[in-house]
């Protein structure tokens, strides 16, 4: 079963307008429409990444992020490539051209960065980027079960004999 292309209008917000194809159809339409991350620079990241690659992909803050075993190392944001190079790497990136903070949530984000479009222009330069925040993901040790806090009930002891 493959997906058919509908064709239909959109307003000038972007939103489909008519009644074309069927509710479904629309829905997808509307879907498409209001995607929040550039498309494009996901399908030249999944290249950059190779066929052999072990990643996931996950929609989160409203974009596309790329994980190797549970960990974001990259993303895309509107039209940003947005790329996790860890704290001891930070300020080496932020020196290259079209590269600013991560200042998703309006603070700006320890070894993370955006990458302007300007710096994703080429393959070698997507490449690059998703390798860098690879290589900084590949150092981290995963995660120890985080400990259980006590309870705040009272514990009983058993009665002394």
């Amino acid at each position: 079963m493959g997906l058919s292309i509908v064709p239909f209008s959109v307003d000038r917000m972007g939103h489909p307008s008519g009644r074309v194809g069927s509710a479904s159809d629309r829905l997808v339409a509307r879907y498409r429409c209001s995607m929040a991350y550039d498309e494009s620079l996901a399908e030249r990241i999944r290249r950059a990444l190779g066929p052999e690659a072990e990643f996931t992909e996950k929609k989160m803050f409203g974009g596309l992020a790329f994980l190797s075993q549970g960990k974001m190392f990259c993303g895309i944001v509107n039209d940003d490539l947005m790329v996790r190079v860890g704290p001891s790497q930070f300020e080496e990136a932020l020196a290259q051209p079209n590269v600013r903070p991560m200042d998703f949530t309006g603070k700006p984000m320890n070894g993370y960065v955006y990458v302007g479009p300007t710096g994703t222009r080429t393959e070698a330069a997507v490449r690059l980027w998703v390798e860098r925040g690879r290589t900084f993901v590949a150092t981290l040790s995963d995660r120890a079960a985080k400990p259980r806090k006590a309870s705040r009930s009272k514990s009983r002891r058993a009665p002394e004999k």
